[in-house]
């Protein structure tokens, strides 16, 4: 479980394709309090520490993480938004976020509010996509508040906090980034789906 708060942005060091996998050799200033076997949220994507070493951890992405999400486009030097995974007892300061990426969006526009910049993005709706209006979505990693979401296009608002430590100053329109829709809302949409929108006897 993770909570949407970036800790670090890291770089793609290394690239290496095995199969219908890919392993990536990440640098950041975390890379050395991990171990083998921990999760790391990488743009969003819960991925497996596999080997550690000075300053730098690798992990790898079979075919399911990349078809749902952007990292097969990573390159070289790209720099990718870091979070470990929420400590028992730990403060929840975004959202409950899983690290389980439902789908990656396009970015559509982003505009200086002099103060603050907001991003347009275009998604897949489904049933299971869901968002509201003031509700939490997770881009790259970052839990942000949803902004006028619309037939398939929404926005989010970032302050300059989050422009300077995340790789959401680098996002240009027609990138895809990776979303997690709220996992709450996941749950309910499942749940109508199987059992239809018909009261629920609590009584016992």
């Amino acid at each position: 479980m993770f909570t949407g708060i970036i800790e670090t942005v890291g770089r793609v060091a290394a690239i290496v394709k095995e199969g219908s996998g890919i392993h990536f050799t990440i640098e950041s200033d975390i890379s050395d309090a991990l171990k083998p076997d921990q999760s790391v949220s990488h743009d969003g994507a819960c991925l497996t520490v596999t080997h550690c070493g000075p300053g730098w951890h690798r992990v790898t992405a079979i075919e399911e993480t990349l078809r749902r999400t952007s990292l097969g486009q990573w390159r070289d030097g790209n720099l990718i938004n870091l979070e470990r995974c929420l400590p028992l007892g730990g403060r929840l300061d975004g959202h409950m976020v899983q690290g389980h990426v439902d789908d990656s969006v396009e970015c559509l526009h982003v505009e200086d509010m002099n103060g603050s910049w907001r991003f347009d993005f275009r998604y897949r709706p489904t049933p299971e996509h869901l968002l509201v209006d003031k509700g939490s979505v997770c881009l790259n990693g970052v839990s942000l508040t949803v902004v006028n979401p619309k037939q398939d296009i929404f926005s989010v608002a970032i302050i300059p906090y989050t422009w300077e430590h995340t790789n959401f100053h680098l996002l240009k329109p027609g990138q895809q980034v990776n979303i997690e829709f709220d996992v709450i809302g996941k749950y309910i949409a499942r749940y109508l789906s199987a059992y239809g929108s018909g009261s629920m006897d609590i009584s016992g």
